[in-house]
């Protein structure tokens, strides 16, 4: 197994990731090794994660996440961005999916990083009008429970049950920090995390 892939061998699997070419791509970590895949970077700090991220390249991400280091779901580039943004930007829901929830990765943390221009990977969808991304997010990103306990029921606070019992869908606002407001509707099981989500 060669050690040192040369830049243009870095350039060639990097395109193999961004056009889905799981061959070629099999091919670089046989010679290579998976930790040589891991320290690819193009110009701007993207990783062969971005590039497949960014074109929903599902059967190569699955193929590649339990090979890679967990810490590469994480790897900003130059903007700041992570594979889970340029997922979000793309409105690529399963790829999304798979980064928040593999196994030993920062998990719903990654919901939290935000770019150069401020922006979380739910700003990202929320900007891209990915509704049904901005609604995954809010279901599974990090509310903080504690604060929304102590805090007295405003007048605006969703009732999650009718008088019969049952549940019904309701539509919230989320506002994000940049003051961008993205509105869903949501399952009484949901309401209860998005508008903990909503309060300031």
């Amino acid at each position: 197994m060669s050690q040192n892939p040369s830049e243009d061998v870095k350039d060639d699997v990097l395109l193999a990731c961004r056009y889905g070419d799981l061959e070629d791509v099999e091919t670089f970590v046989k010679q290579y090794g998976a930790f040589a895949l891991a320290d690819v970077r193009d110009e701007n700090g993207s990783t062969v994660l971005h590039m497949i991220a960014a074109n929903g390249h599902l059967d190569l991400l699955n193929h590649l996440l339990p090979l890679l280091p967990p810490t590469l779901l994480s790897v900003q580039n130059e903007s700041g961005s992570t594979p889970l943004h340029w997922a979000a930007l793309n409105s690529h829901l399963e790829i999304a999916q798979k980064l928040v929830q593999q196994t030993d990765g920062p998990g719903r943390d990654l919901i939290d990083i935000k770019n150069k221009a401020g922006r979380s990977p739910l700003g990202e969808a929320e900007l891209a009008g990915w509704e049904e991304g901005a609604k995954w997010f809010v279901e599974v990103m990090n509310l903080d429970a504690d604060d929304s306990k102590e805090q007295p029921a405003d007048e605006g606070d969703a009732i999650l049950d009718t008088e019969d019992g049952s549940n019904r869908d309701i539509e919230v606002e989320i506002e994000d920090a940049e003051g961008q407001v993205a509105k869903m509707k949501l399952s009484g099981k949901q309401i209860s995390s998005a508008s903990q989500a909503s309060k300031p």
